[in-house]
């Protein structure tokens, strides 16, 4: 009974480590040019669009899986691709809860100099993806506190992933579903031990990020 635990309790760990690792990744990548682009641009209606993510950086988790459960359920227009209750759909959730936070967040570091970096992009004859990596370099320390976000709010969430991934044993089960059914279950000493390794990931992360900005800025 114990080894099979332990067997399961490897495997959660590696789900949520593979759909958190992806999440934060995917967001990143598509969050952060579109928060530089934010950041150094001046544009008709880019108010509107700050407001928006703002207004989506609050989205409520279950309405955000309820949105892709529908996407990708048989009858939904992505359902033929079979992707409903697996760890790919899991992190379209995630993504779709962490995107406008990531992009939000770059925007207001990236806007503090974007204009000495803009005239310096200028004065250099830089291009438009090279005054964008200009910007993400320049600021590179103070964006480790966005990948840091992300990443909370990925191994953090429950209600998304459990309605698009249906928590399914040794297949879709992640850390903090896993918490609440052996919870529910009364089964507190697998569920403490869950919450104990989740706190140690969060820190071993974050002690990792601190050690890199740290070396960054000798």
């Amino acid at each position: 009974m114990l080894m099979s635990m332990d067997k399961e309790l490897l495997q959660i760990i590696g789900v949520t480590l593979r759909m958190s690792f992806f999440s934060t990744l995917i967001s990143c990548l598509i969050g952060m040019p579109l928060g530089v682009l934010l950041g150094k641009s001046r544009f008709k209606g880019k108010g509107t669009i700050i407001k928006l993510t703002g207004t989506f950086m609050g989205l409520p988790p279950v309405v955000a899986g309820l949105i892709v459960y529908m996407l990708f359920s048989k009858n939904g227009i992505f359902g033929s691709l079979g992707l409903l209750f697996t760890v790919e759909v899991m992190v379209i959730a995630q993504c779709m809860l962490i995107i406008p936070v990531v992009i939000n967040l770059t925007h207001s570091i990236t806007s503090v100099n974007a204009s000495p970096l803009l005239e310096t992009a200028k004065g250099l004859n830089f291009s438009k993806g090279k005054t964008a990596l200009l910007m993400l370099t320049e600021n590179k320390t103070a964006l480790f506190s966005v990948v840091l976000t992300a990443f909370g709010r990925s191994i953090a969430e429950v209600g998304a992933v459990s309605l698009v991934g249906g928590n399914i044993q040794w297949k879709t089960r992640v850390m903090t579903t896993a918490i609440m059914l052996e919870t529910n279950k009364g089964n507190f000493s697998f569920a403490l031990a869950l919450g104990i390794i989740l706190l140690l990931i969060s820190l071993t992360v974050n002690v990792i990020a601190s050690f890199a900005v740290k070396e960054d800025k000798r």
